[in-house]
């Protein structure tokens, strides 16, 4: 047998598994850049009008942060930074793909089974990697079909696809690493998101904070620097490709040296009997998301004292253009940039959030894929109670990772103006006012694990479509109906903005019928039984 026997026969398997979610991905993510060309050349159609939106948004320090830099004032440069977050989306797809059909189906006991027939040990990974691999570089044919009648140069077509076609991979490449870690899907993905987060925050520090070097230590910061329509650097491509190919070959590696079912960091044994604390369905959740929460905070607390460290130098590097400064004038001057520039970066911090969020609620759905929610439901523990448990942590655990960053971003931009007592306050409310958007992301997990406990993971997809609607969905020229369907577009832009309670209420509501009809659906539907 060889190394990779079984490949073939696993790469099937997990076509006809993902043969709906696959296309819709594809083909979605695929056509967004012509759709969005076509409405950037409606908007931008003469050389004056490109050029000032170059001015404005060009150099707009939050448009750096969030889309990355901007190399062109051509049609082809203005979509590539506005398009700049797609990578992203497609590296978090292709990594939770990759996990899905790894760690997962090892956790669930599906590659021990797979295991007694003729698949070899690599298999399964391989077959992973190939078809993520694959329907990636199928989506940068996609674009590069849908781009093809938009009149833009085929080199920087070409190196547009690419760009994104290298991010899915990369973190696909990520996401294999990952699975060999964590003895649990949920702690793979913890890791995933954790270098995904890393990622980002050395591409915004290097390319918003003036430190331009730290973008070349991020993914991200490399598939930006591939510049597309702005004088190609193919060059970048083999950092890529080599980057890649290291981290499969760790994961090979590390596959090699470790059992099915563990990870190459190895849980520590407990004590024989349970402390008082662990006796309750509470305390059990408390051990369960303690790590995750500890490390999602933290993180938090890093990107806000970074981002909220840059606010001040936003109004700086505006100072001596005379244009943008006429401009940021009228939207209240240099506070107004600053305001600007937080209420973008709180925005962020509240898609980021509903990413913990989803995967907070989703560890009800591991617990019941590995078998241990029905042991704990054979004891007096009601299905309420072990579910409120993790409740708690899906609504909590927001508030806790968006107060962190409030308060870090709040506390460095304050000490930079010299305003603490001011700042501090205004950019956590911005902070917090986040929340209720993230708990309809989170009461929909909820809602679909007691509904239709199969289609969880659609969740990630919700948050990816509001990801989309929320950075590029003006620009595509969607309707407004379109735009509200994200919970995100509802909520007030603070600091600097008005504050609306009226959508707040009605964002809780929504999230509050969610979660109830998760849990009353979760009293009557079947528990996968533990043997």
């Amino acid at each position: 047998m060889s190394a990779l026997t079984g490949t073939r026969g696993l790469v099937r398997l997990i076509l006809r598994r993902d043969r709906f979610l696959l296309p819709i991905w594809i083909i979605y993510l695929g056509m967004v850049p012509s759709v969005f060309a076509s409405a950037t050349a409606e908007l931008y159609p003469a050389v004056a009008d490109r050029q000032e939106y170059a001015e404005i948004s060009g150099n707009n320090p939050a448009y750096i942060a969030l889309f990355g830099p901007l190399y062109s004032e051509s049609i082809g440069g203005i979509i590539t930074q506005r398009l700049g977050l797609i990578p992203l989306v497609v590296g978090l797809i292709s990594m939770l793909t990759v996990i899905r059909h790894t760690r997962t189906d090892e956790a669930a006991g599906r590659r021990e089974l797979l295991g007694s027939t003729a698949v070899s040990r690599h298999a399964p990974l391989a077959a992973a990697l190939i078809v993520v691999a694959g329907a990636n570089l199928l989506l940068a044919l996609v674009m590069i079909g849908g781009l093809s009648g938009q009149d833009l140069p085929t080199a920087g077509t070409v190196a547009l696809a690419l760009q994104f076609a290298a991010g899915g991979c990369l973190f696909a490449a990520v996401g294999a690493l990952a699975a060999q870690f964590s003895t649990s899907a949920g702690g793979a993905r913890a890791i995933g998101f954790g270098a995904l987060g890393a990622a980002l925050l050395l591409r915004i520090a290097g390319d918003s904070g003036g430190v331009g070097w730290l973008s070349w230590l991020s993914p991200i910061g490399w598939v930006h620097r591939l510049r597309p329509f702005a004088g190609e650097r193919w060059w970048v491509l083999l950092i890529i490709v080599a980057a890649f190919a290291a981290i499969v070959a760790a994961s090979v590696a590390l596959s090699a040296r470790r059992d099915v079912g563990a990870g190459a960091l190895a849980p520590r044994p407990g004590p024989a009997e349970a402390s008082a604390g662990l006796r309750s369905p509470l305390g059990l959740a408390w051990r369960l998301h303690r790590a995750p929460l500890l490390g999602w905070t933290a993180g938090f607390v890093v990107i806000g004292a970074v981002l909220g460290g840059v606010a001040e130098g936003v109004s700086d590097m505006m100072r001596d253009n005379e244009s943008l400064s006429d401009v940021f004038t009228r939207m209240g001057g240099a506070v107004g940039i600053r305001d600007a520039f937080l209420s973008s970066m709180m925005g962020l911090f509240g898609l980021i959030a509903a990413a913990y969020a989803i995967q907070a609620a989703l560890r009800m759905r591991a617990e019941e894929n590995e078998l241990r929610a029905d042991p704990v439901l054979g004891t007096a523990v009601g299905r309420l109670q072990w579910a409120g448990g993790h409740l708690l942590f899906s609504l909590l655990g927001p508030a806790v990772v968006l107060t962190a960053a409030g308060l870090a971003a709040g506390l460095t931009h304050g000490l930079n103006t010299g305003d603490v007592g001011r700042e501090l306050p205004r950019v956590l409310g911005g902070s917090l006012v986040q929340l209720p958007a993230v708990w309809v992301l989170a009461g929909l997990t909820i809602a679909l694990f007691g509904l239709l406990p199969r289609f969880t993971m659609a969740s990630w997809g919700a948050l990816a479509l509001f990801v989309l609607l929320g950075q590029i969905g003006s620009a595509m020229q969607l309707s407004q109906a379109a735009l509200d369907v994200s919970p995100f577009t509802h909520i007030p832009k603070l600091p600097g903005g008005e504050m609306s309670v009226q959508p707040l209420v009605w964002l809780g509501v929504i999230a509050a019928l969610l979660v109830v009809a998760g849990t009353l659906r979760l009293r009557t539907r079947d528990i996968k039984p533990a043997a």
